[in-house]
């Protein structure tokens, strides 16, 4: 049987009240020591690995990923990182790795075992066997992937901190001291303390409890602005769904993961949502599409050579985009237009082109310059329209 939808306020709610749960100075306190032994194996030329067996952990699988090989923080290293089966772990993993699993199931568990076999380290999100095990305290699919989003954000921005303190990671000698220079507004304590592990330990948790609370008030002015557009959007996409459309989803980066995981919440539903699968095609998802048209027509007609190829009438689009600004996103936005398909974007900054130009039909704007918090803000958006998509 379905589950009734929310109304948008109450799903506002029970993320504020669940974050402030995960996030407490208890679980934060783990969090940092967890960050500390992270950067150890790195120092050590270990690798992160994530995986998981569930087409959406598998979003969260590349969005982890991507964001450890292509920081967006300037002047913070590019850290290894690869996306894997659970299988690929008995083969893959060795020893000084950092293995992070997404999602439960035998699979998933038996991943976990090979990692830590191999002697990595291990992160788990549920009862897989993981060292390090962050539960999320909500059984709300979607609350959960949005606790986990902040978390392995987190886990990612702070384990930086400990680079900057080279004498706290075991097998590295102290260095000099450093200057944090532009990130110093993000991470004011970066002074190195050599010495101090505890200190800076203090430190880490409460930057990881200031951004669990910058989060939470960003989930609140996205939902809190974003109401109306939402309650509209939901109304034209189901229209276009219950009329036999397919919704379209793109986005480059950490952006093309939230496309991944807005169509695996369409066309697999969560087991507790009781909902209908749903038509969507990912169009970040053909690594031979994609190339092929950057390298033969260029990277701003990724997209909407691909809309062209599969939009018609009738459709519909999501388009998620940190900066509102992608030229590739705005090309598919304009084409998707003019076939009339019905347009969502989910947007950061002030809204970028896309809002200033009236690009798409509904504009969600997450009003941060702060890309990793806008992505967990717009994952807030997305799902509670799925939710009214079905109200």
């Amino acid at each position: 049987m379905s589950r009734a939808p929310a109304a948008p306020d109450a799903l506002l709610a029970a993320r504020l009240d669940a974050g402030e749960h995960f996030f407490a100075p208890a679980a934060c306190d783990r969090i940092a020591r967890c960050c500390h032994r992270m950067a150890e194996r790195f120092a050590r030329g270990g690798r992160l690995l994530a995986f998981g067996a569930s087409a959406a952990d598998r979003s969260d699988v590349r969005h982890v990923a991507v964001e450890f090989v292509h920081p967006v923080i300037v002047g913070k290293r590019a850290l290894p990182a690869l996306g894997l089966a659970p299988h690929d772990l008995t083969l893959l993993a060795r020893e000084h790795d950092v293995a992070i699993a997404f999602g439960a199931g035998a699979s998933v568990a038996a991943g976990v075992r090979a990692a830590r076999a191999r002697g990595c380290l291990t992160i788990g999100f549920a009862d897989v066997g993981a060292e390090w095990r962050f539960a999320p305290p909500d059984d709300d699919p979607f609350v959960a992937q949005e606790l986990v989003e902040t978390l392995y954000h987190v886990l990612w921005e702070l384990v930086h901190v400990f680079f900057e303190h080279r004498g706290l990671l075991a097998g590295r000698d102290a260095g000099s001291r450093h200057d944090s220079g532009a990130s110093s507004f993000l991470y004011p304590f970066l002074d190195e303390r050599e010495h101090d592990l505890d200190a800076v330990l203090a430190d880490v948790a409460a930057s990881a409890r200031a951004k669990s609370q910058e989060i939470g008030a960003l989930r609140s002015q996205t939902l809190g602005d974003g109401r109306e557009t939402l309650l509209n959007a939901a109304a034209a996409l189901r229209r276009a769904l219950d009329g036999g459309g397919t919704l379209l989803a793109l986005g480059n980066g950490g952006s093309a993961t939230d496309a991944m995981d807005a169509v695996a919440d369409l066309r697999e539903p969560s087991g507790t949502h009781g909902w209908p699968p749903r038509r969507a095609l990912d169009l970040t998802a053909d690594p031979a599409i994609l190339t092929a048209i950057a390298n033969d027509v260029g990277t701003e007609a990724i997209f909407a050579r691909q809309v062209i190829a599969y939009g018609r009438a009738g459709d519909g689009m999501l388009a998620f985009s940190t900066s509102g600004g992608s030229e590739n996103v705005i090309s598919a936005l304009r084409e998707a237009r003019g076939r009339g398909v019905a347009t969502v974007a989910f947007v950061g900054y002030d809204g970028g082109r896309i809002l200033a130009e009236g690009l798409a039909d509904f504009v969600v704007v997450t009003r941060s310059e702060h890309i990793p918090r806008i992505q967990e803000a717009q994952a807030s958006a997305w799902h509670v329209l799925r939710e009214l998509i079905e109200a």
